[in-house]
């Protein structure tokens, strides 16, 4: 058995540091920030990547997308996956790269759009931190309607790849539609059709409504009432 060193060892590449400081000073099951990461490795550049990059041998670690009891800033080291710090394993994935033109035709097919939260390439988040999204590819696990297991590639953002997304069930999709009315079937599909859901002027007044201060507020359920 190799002797598990130290996640301080400078021999050491980012990526295996970060799984031995995930390993050895946050534990699995625990919480930790970015800001505790970045803290960890001070001065040492993308080491939020390195994380990210552990999802390819299998660690799994939980933003609040899968966790909701997590804040924003908060991400959970749910388990460890491939020991990437011993001989060879860091180099070992379960799935070959993803090439050059793959990546593009994955892209293009998701209109360049991050399939788990939507937002698009360089665009803000809107937080306090400024950030911009950057697109890359990961794998997702489909669960078919036949019962088998399929993993296909689909574009995500750096944030929405830190964490590991459930599988996509098609049987249950499927279920799901069959409980849909005909019109209900018919306005599913013009969305998927267009890959963009179509507001009504009613769900448009109401996001409208949603962003007014209270006061506001109160004034556009008067004159809602005074039109009823």
């Amino acid at each position: 058995m190799v002797e598990q060193p130290s996640w301080k060892s400078e021999g050491l590449g980012t990526k295996k540091r970060v799984a031995l400081w995930l390993v050895q000073e946050v534990g699995a099951g625990s919480v930790f920030t970015k800001e505790q990461l970045r803290a960890a490795f001070e001065g040492v550049s993308q080491v939020d990547r390195r994380m990210r990059e552990l999802r390819d041998h299998g660690w799994q670690i939980d933003t609040n997308r899968e966790d909701p009891a997590l804040d924003p800033s908060e991400h959970r080291f749910v388990s460890q996956g491939v020991p990437v710090w011993e001989p060879g394993m860091a180099s070992r994935k379960p799935a070959e790269s993803v090439g050059a033109a793959q990546r593009r035709a994955v892209l293009v097919k998701d209109n360049y759009l991050c399939r788990t939260c939507g937002i698009g390439n360089g665009e803000a988040y809107g937080d306090d931190h400024g950030a911009t999204s950057q697109l890359d590819i990961a794998r997702r696990k489909v669960l078919l309607p036949e019962g088998d297991i399929e993993v296909q590639l689909v574009t995500e953002c750096n944030r929405c790849r830190t964490g590991g997304r459930g599988e996509c069930d098609l049987g249950a999709f499927g279920s799901a539609l069959e409980q849909l009315s005909p019109y209900e079937r018919k306005m599913l599909f013009s969305w998927m059709e267009r890959d963009a859901r179509a507001f009504n002027e009613v769900e448009k007044l109401w996001g409208v409504y949603r962003t007014m201060p209270a006061a506001a507020r109160a004034t556009a359920r008067e004159m809602s009432l005074a039109h009823t």
